[in-house]
């Protein structure tokens, strides 16, 4: 068990329980190393706040816990240009108002700004099917297309959510696509929005055998894989 916490600095913290003080330690450290990839552990500071009672014949029992922190865990913001930390500052009220806690991080390059939400749990930020993170990355984009002088696409991703998605998209298309040719009939997959549509187009648009139309209404648009020439 975990509980991700503030302490009123910029070091990332965490409670944990364990069995054992040792358990307990090791899941805060798997937890850690979760919200923090390349976590240098010799920055992780333990705080024992119970070493648990094992009880008689499993009567009594309180696990250990322990607070881990990491100094300056949260690092400081990326140096990015005003358009990028404007739409960070954006995404990171939304976030707010939705009761979510998480750092959000912004990037940019010549292709565009990426924004990205990390913390322990973003099921609420994401929603179903990733409808609600998808929602806000329109309103970020609408905002941006409306204020910025040169209109550049802003991702707004939630702890590496968009490649899992996309990797989910890919083999999904994959597989529809061998259906499709293995029963001469079309596929129709679920609606999907216009970004996860593309990927799908993109991962068949060289396959042998398919070709892909997009059709329905908003929001309820989909993806149809039908066997060339049928």
């Amino acid at each position: 068990m975990s509980e991700l916490s503030e302490n009123g600095g910029n070091d990332l913290e965490v409670e944990t329980t364990g069995e054992t003080v040792g358990e307990a330690k090791w899941q805060a450290l798997r937890e850690l190393e979760r919200l923090q990839p390349g976590l240098d552990k010799g920055r992780v500071r333990f705080q024992v706040v119970s070493e648990g009672k094992r009880g008689l014949l499993g009567v009594g029992y309180s696990p250990a816990r322990v607070v881990a922190s990491v100094e300056d865990g949260a690092a400081p913001p990326a140096e990015v240009g005003e358009e990028a930390a404007e739409a960070r500052d954006l995404v990171a009220r939304i976030v707010e108002t939705l009761g979510v806690r998480c750092r959000v991080d912004a990037a940019e390059d010549d292709d565009g700004v990426t924004i990205t939400c990390v913390g322990s749990d973003l099921g609420v930020l994401i929603g179903r099917h990733g409808q609600t993170i998808d929602a806000v990355q329109y309103l970020v984009n609408a905002v941006a297309y409306r204020r910025w002088s040169e209109r550049r696409p802003v991702v707004v991703d939630a702890s590496g959510y968009r490649s899992r998605r996309e990797a989910t998209l890919g083999a999904l298309a994959a597989r529809s696509a061998q259906r499709a040719i293995a029963t001469g009939e079309p596929v129709e997959l679920e609606p999907m929005s216009s970004s996860e549509r593309k990927i799908v187009h993109l991962r068949l648009q060289d396959h042998a055998g398919v070709e892909t139309t997009s059709e329905g209404r908003e929001p309820s648009r989909y993806v149809v894989i039908r066997p060339t020439g049928a």
